[in-house]
């Protein structure tokens, strides 16, 4: 995947991805067009969205699929809401002719709760399927094997180096996975692997441990699980630990994290 202008995407727009300030849109291949958010975008970073956007509905565009990955999002502003629902009212035929189907990934807890809820208000020209895990998404799309393009332009975009980036991404995906295994996937000697880590200021205990704590979140917000059985499932050994580590790394304890995200108190 290349970076690109939007005179570039407009004019042969596979293998190309434009990038905002929260947000990247890309073509993998014409038939799957996608796009990638974080942060908390507002009016205008969603309006400048909408510009390439537009990309889709035109020659030399073909009719696709789409993913919307919204899994990053840490918050809502009325303004790009406001604006999406603007485009999607005003592109509706469009949408349908050359949409033919849409993956939203969503974030866990009440950011995703938000996402989900405002799509539902939203006008939807083409299906839509509602998934926690872009993996899945891309499963269902029909390209499984894109998630590491995804990766590689989130990180050219934001910084995060592309080791690192796919290293998150098999934690993720399997915490019980070893150092040595992951090296393997990751196609580089277990030293390799290592020595990137370093490079990038982390460690590869630092990374599990992180991985642990994002599969926390979403269990905690959403299933109703015991917080030991919580624990287990992240790979923790006790309860102890699993509220040690939590708490070092959000500042609060499992319970409390659990409490704000579902609107308690």
């Amino acid at each position: 995947m290349r970076r690109s202008t939007l005179d570039e995407l407009a004019r042969d727009p596979c293998g190309k991805y434009v990038a905002g300030e929260t947000w990247i849109h890309f073509c993998v291949e014409p038939r799957l067009w996608g796009v990638i958010l974080w942060g908390k975008p507002d009016e205008a970073e969603a309006r400048r969205l909408g510009q390439s956007l537009v990309l889709e509905l035109a020659p030399p565009a073909v009719p696709h699929a789409s993913l919307f990955d919204a899994s990053r999002i840490t918050g809502g502003d009325a303004g790009a809401f406001r604006a999406a629902g603007l485009y999607l009212a005003r592109h509706r035929e469009k949408l349908a002719k050359w949409v033919e189907r849409l993956a939203l990934v969503r974030p866990s807890g009440v950011d995703g709760a938000l996402v989900a809820g405002t799509y539902d208000v939203l006008p939807k020209p083409y299906p839509v399927q509602l998934f926690t895990d872009v993996g899945e998404a891309l499963a269902w799309l029909g390209a499984p094997r894109a998630a590491p393009m995804l990766t590689q332009m989130y990180g050219e975009v934001t910084g995060t180096p592309a080791e690192v980036g796919a290293l998150r991404a098999l934690l993720d995906s399997d915490l019980e996975i070893t150092i040595a295994k992951a090296a393997k996937k990751l196609g580089v000697s277990q030293r390799t692997l290592q020595r990137q880590l370093g490079e990038a200021g982390t460690t590869f205990k630092d990374e599990l441990a992180s991985a642990r704590v994002r599969a926390a979140r979403r269990l905690l917000v959403d299933t109703d699980a015991p917080l030991t059985a919580i624990a287990f499932d992240v790979g923790c050994s006790s309860l102890q630990n699993f509220s040690a580590l939590f708490r070092r790394r959000t500042g609060e304890s499992p319970s409390a994290f659990r409490a704000r995200a579902r609107g308690g108190s």
